[in-house]
């Protein structure tokens, strides 16, 4: 009963929250969207809170950038911001859009989830935005944790050469990322491709391409199954 009750709170929650800041067209719609994007968004934590952090030369990873964080970053010479939260109607995307309009940066949305495994084809995709992206440049989700923490162990491997022992150390407690929460589920990913790396070399990008499976990767870190398990069970 009160796990029904609950569930029922969390979806009109949600269906609240998807209901309004989607305009920014007059200055009554910005002032609720922006409204918006503090409140759900959390925008008002990363004022001050950035998690902008140096990933190779010419490339950063950052949590989602407020305005005059854009200011700063164009400032340093930023050419393009790769956006890995992907498109958007409400006000964080509108925004963000926005000002990389107004300061003439290059947006290119890329998305991922940070809890769910994602489909070779959005990784594929990110690796490819990553290769075209004119630098400097920087990229984000929204708590520059979990995605930007992936996808910049991902850049150090398919763009740096990296071991993956240090690539994995992009998703870690410095950038406030939880291993043991549904998140860790990207750290897991890159336990799999380590296993992998026992059995035989084979690049990060041409793993994803040819032997990752995002379901059943998603399904074995649901139960907790050994890495190695499922690097041979993935080769077949």
């Amino acid at each position: 009963m009160l796990r029904k009750l609950w569930t029922q709170l969390e979806d009109a929650e949600r269906k609240f929250r998807r209901s309004w800041g989607k305009d920014i067209s007059t200055p009554s719609a910005r002032r609720w969207a922006k409204l918006h994007y503090h409140l759900f968004d959390h925008a008002f934590l990363r004022i001050l809170w950035t998690n902008f952090w140096p990933v190779a030369p010419g490339v950063w990873r950052s949590n989602q950038p407020t305005h005059a964080r854009f200011e700063k970053y164009a400032a340093m010479g930023i050419k393009t911001v790769v956006n890995l939260r992907g498109e958007d109607k409400h006000a964080h995307y509108l925004l963000e859009q926005e000002s990389c309009e107004a300061l003439g940066l290059t947006l290119v949305n890329a998305k991922l989830w940070a809890r769910e495994a994602a489909p070779s084809r959005r990784i594929l995709a990110v690796i490819d935005a990553l290769r075209k992206a004119e630098k400097p440049m920087m990229f984000h989700c929204k708590s520059g944790a979990d995605r930007a923490g992936f996808v910049a162990a991902t850049y150090l491997l398919v763009f740096e050469g990296a071991s993956i022992q240090e690539a994995k150390k992009q998703l870690g407690l410095k950038y406030i990322h939880l291993d043991f929460t549904a998140t860790g589920v990207q750290d897991y990913i890159l336990d799999i491709y380590e296993a992998r790396l026992v059995l035989g070399p084979i690049g990060f990008e041409d793993w994803i391409r040819d032997e990752y499976k995002a379901k059943p990767i998603q399904e074995a870190w649901d139960g907790r199954r050994p890495a190695a398990d499922i690097a041979q069970e993935l080769m077949r």
